[in-house]
């Protein structure tokens, strides 16, 4: 009968170290594998795709298992911690030839979403941001760090909409909590599906005095300290690649909430999530993975401060200009390696000897990317050449210590250049004689047996050896060999003279090996001391890059330097194009426009056909903002622009499918939070506002936001619209303009300009946009028919009209000259008085709340109307 499973001391101990850690997987280490038990191999061989075995098999309740091997353990570590899981990792940390009992096991390294740093080649171009969270008084002390950086900031957020767009402009996967946060506050964390973490216990560290000893407030110093602390906890390693916490304010920077940013397409593309097609995918020109990073924070951040944006305008042109020297710097810059976490895996402890050739590599070529910025003018260039230090002492120390092509491992030798270490030297050529002698050995006594296929082998049981096929053996002078090992084919000797050797050979490489390794921990101690020097010069380095990706897209695409003004409100462009758009068809293919508004002139009011180009007008208008205030050039013949301190967009049909919202509550809730947070020198992006709802509703939503901007936000605004009937605005607001894309009808066929004119639109062509799209012909004419039949009457004829061509019937009130068309209106009178199902029905959808239902209610009551009527 079976018997139930004990527990061994070694399940023992691994329950013991579960229990510390029970919202993570286990990879508990046996010899080569990392293994998993219980729930955690289930799980894990589901998401991995792992075979699932069970110990003590013949037991009642044996054990469900499954494991990695340790040397691959990193490929599912990752897919692990991207589908949002942590992993705990548990070594042996004693020896066990000296252990008494179980060797005593520990967890290492706790790898969750927010701290991985081993990423795959592909992503070295993006941050992996930890964030952490601490609520009080209604404000949020908010930090950020990323671990393979060591890069800190923080602020203090003052209400849930702000933190809701820093943390979706960080794309953070992973907030350390407390309890201080309100339930509205996790709540609003369970929505976006971030992991959360708690870290109760904060305790006092010098790391903890470092990082945060240029801070002020009560508030951000106890959010950094909760960061570290959880760091401290997670990694147990040393933390000194950390740099000091720097505040920032979300309002020295271009707002760009995270609507904008979807919206504008600045780092995703809305239908492919990908980065082509967005404006990332234009401006990346750059030459290192640490200025593709910077890239992406100066596209989520451009500047507001003029003095800031005409230094980085000034080197653009510098190198515009100078072809043959910015060649130089893209051709010294390509051999530059990721710097910023080159000095974490220094500091984390984790660098092999090909990390740091890449380092010693990368430091090689800065001295000739100084010389080439000192020939150009040195006055621009001031602060780059005061900061690229060429740490040329770390430099020198790689090249004097660690080989050309050292291999992966850094226990197993071949990694110190001979010279040196004197002692290191000696028993590399004991090793090096001793398996001369072994050769010689070997040659020799094939002649004096005549056997010559006679040769000398080793393997870790039984050390070297004599081996002779079984056919020769007979061919041995006597007593010559001291028989070792018999096997199938051949016989294995030794003799005392080899056995001598082989302590010797073995006594030297295994204290090779040894000293190799103390070595490279004492030189990659060293270099750790000057982390600061190497982050400081990988952030100058970083920047360089990215205004040299600046000038090269800019001289590509023939961009200008945009007339900037922090006072004057004057928007001029002629000529303007919307960049990757242009990128994607051809320059022959796209037809500019010009941006005109003075400082008398707040919004221009934008009517015409759809498909006709208005919302890449007005897209367009937003990219060059962005551009000119990261410090690019603009796509344009020329431009003339303020500074403005804020983007809203409200582009395109979503649903908010996580809170349930349609469409046009969506559409609502943005348009709202742009006029209650937008201020004059805002600008402002709307697109078809208000076509959500019933017509007259829409129309007058409309032309009452167009009021409120022109009267009380007065910001720059773009209003695309299909209501003709607000073009009239155009005589009551004097601070508005219309403007329309021109179309024309060629034998009875649509053809767009795609040129903003001044003046209203004369119609809207949506019949001749439906025949674009393919539809029937039947249908086409038909609605032609209908449209010729309801153009130019007033509501009363409309409503008339529609009597004779529907099967529909429709009054309307005698007083009522604004009456309208409804989808469930009470005036619709079908041919027969319902009754029975048909009239409870109908009931029903008369006294439905539509605005209080989210669109899968609706769908649920339709199913129930459809069940009730068949």
């Amino acid at each position: 009968m079976p018997q139930k499973t004990k527990k061994t001391p070694m399940m023992e101990q691994y329950l013991a170290v579960k229990k510390q850690y029970p919202d993570a997987f286990l990879f508990y280490r046996l010899g080569d594998f990392y293994e998993m038990f219980y729930d955690d191999a289930v799980k894990g061989a589901q998401i991995l795709e792992l075979t699932l075995t069970t110990r003590n098999k013949n037991a009642v309740d044996p054990i469900p298992m499954c494991g990695v091997p340790h040397h691959a353990a990193q490929n599912y570590i990752d897919i692990l911690v991207d589908q949002g899981y942590k992993v705990a990792i548990c070594e042996q940390v004693e020896d066990p030839k000296t252990a008494k009992g179980m060797v005593k096991r520990e967890v290492v390294q706790l790898v969750t979403p927010g701290t991985i740093i081993d990423q795959n080649a592909s992503e070295a171009k993006e941050n992996n941001y930890l964030t952490a969270l601490h609520e009080k008084d209604g404000q949020y002390g908010f930090a950020y760090a990323d671990l393979s950086t060591g890069e800190i900031k923080v602020a203090t957020l003052t209400s849930t909409e702000s933190l809701l767009n820093e943390l979706m402009s960080l794309q953070t996967k992973e907030v350390v909590i407390d309890d201080s946060l309100s339930q509205p506050t996790q709540t609003l964390l369970e929505q976006l599906k971030v992991l959360m973490s708690d870290q109760p216990e904060v305790m006092p560290s010098a790391e903890v005095s470092y990082v945060s000893q240029d801070l002020q407030q009560t508030l951000e110093k106890q959010t950094v300290k909760q960061l570290l602390a959880y760091l401290t906890t997670t990694q147990k390693r040393s933390l000194a690649h950390l740099q000091k916490a720097v505040h920032y304010e979300p309002s020295h920077y271009l707002k760009l909430d995270h609507n904008a940013q979807r919206n504008l397409e600045l780092l995703k593309n809305l239908r492919t999530h990908k980065k082509s097609g967005t404006l990332l995918w234009l401006l990346d020109e750059t030459k290192t993975a640490m200025g593709a990073r910077l890239l992406k924070q100066w596209i989520g951040r451009p500047l507001l401060d003029l003095q800031q944006i005409k230094q980085r305008q000034a080197i653009v042109e510098n190198l515009l200009d100078n072809y043959f020297e910015r060649s130089g710097i893209i051709e010294q810059l390509t051999q530059v390696y990721d710097l910023e976490r080159l000095a974490g895996r220094v500091a984390f402890g984790n660098v092999n000897g090909r990390d740091l050739v890449q380092l010693r590599t990368s430091l090689a070529h800065i001295p000739q990317i100084r010389y080439i910025l000192e020939q150009l003018d040195q006055d621009i260039y001031h602060d780059f050449l005061t900061e690229l230090d060429p740490v040329e002492d770390v430099a020198d120390l790689i090249e004097q210590a660690i080989v050309d092509e050292p291999p992966l491992s850094i226990t197993e030798g071949n990694l110190i250049k001979a010279g040196y270490n004197a002692q290191l030297d000696e028993y590399n050529d004991a090793m090096k004689n001793g398996k001369q002698w072994l050769a010689q050995l070997e040659a020799r006594e094939r002649q004096v047996t005549g056997i010559s296929n006679l040769k000398i082998g080793f393997n870790r049981v039984f050390g070297y050896y004599i081996e002779v096929s079984k056919a020769n053996v007979k061919k041995l002078p006597q007593d010559r060999y001291q028989r070792k090992q018999t096997l199938t084919n051949a016989e294995r000797f030794i003799t005392p003279e080899l056995k001598e050797k082989e302590e010797l050979i073995l006594g030297a490489e295994t204290k090779a090996y040894e000293l190799e390794y103390q070595l490279f921990t004492q030189i990659r101690d060293q270099i750790k001391d000057q982390i600061k020097r190497l982050q400081k010069l990988a952030a100058k380095v970083a920047q360089l890059d990215v205004l040299q990706s600046f000038a090269t897209v800019s001289e590509d695409n023939h961009f200008v330097r945009p007339r900037l003004s922090q006072n004057e409100r004057t928007l001029d462009i002629v000529d303007g194009w919307h960049p990757v758009v242009e990128k994607v068809l051809g320059k022959q293919s796209y037809i500019p426009n010009d941006v005109k508004m003075s400082s008398k002139l707040d919004i221009l009011l934008i009517t015409g056909p759809n498909m006709s180009g208005k919302s890449t007008y007005m897209r367009q208008l937003a990219l060059s903002v962005i551009m000119a205030q990261m410090g690019c050039f603009v796509p344009a013949k020329q431009a003339k622009m303020p500074i403005f301190d804020q983007i809203f967009t409200r582009i395109g049909a979503a649903d908010d499918l996580i809170s349930g919202e349609s469409t046009f509550m969506v559409e609502m809730k943005e348009a709202n939070l742009a006029l209650k947070q937008a201020t004059s020198n805002s600008l402002l992006l709307f697109d078809e506002l208000g076509r959500g709802t019933a017509t007259y509703d829409g129309m007058a939503l409309a032309q009452a936001i167009i009021e409120y901007v022109h009267d009380k936000v007065k910001a720059k605004t773009l209003f695309s619209t299909h209501y003709h009937e607000l073009t009239v605005l155009e005589q009551e607001l004097p601070r508005l303009a219309n403007i329309h894309v021109g179309a024309v009808e060629k034998d009875g066929e649509l053809v767009f300009l795609h040129k903003m004119q001044a003046g209203p639109a004369d119609r809207s062509y949506g019949v001749h946009v439906a025949k674009l799209a393919g539809m029937p012909a039947s249908l086409l004419t038909r609605a032609d028919t209908i449209l010729h039949q309801l153009e130019g009457k007033d509501v009363q004829k409309t409503t008339a009209m529609l009597k004779e061509v529907a099967p529909v019937q429709v009054e309307t009130e005698a007083d009522d000259s604004e009456a309208q068309l409804s989808l469930f209106s009470p005036e619709v009178v079908t041919p027969k008085e319902p009754v029975g199902k048909e009239k409870d029905v109908l009931t029903e959808i008369l006294d439905l709340n539509l605005m209080a239902m989210t669109p899968m209610d609706v769908m649920n009551a339709v199913f129930k109307w459809q069940e009730k009527l068949k």
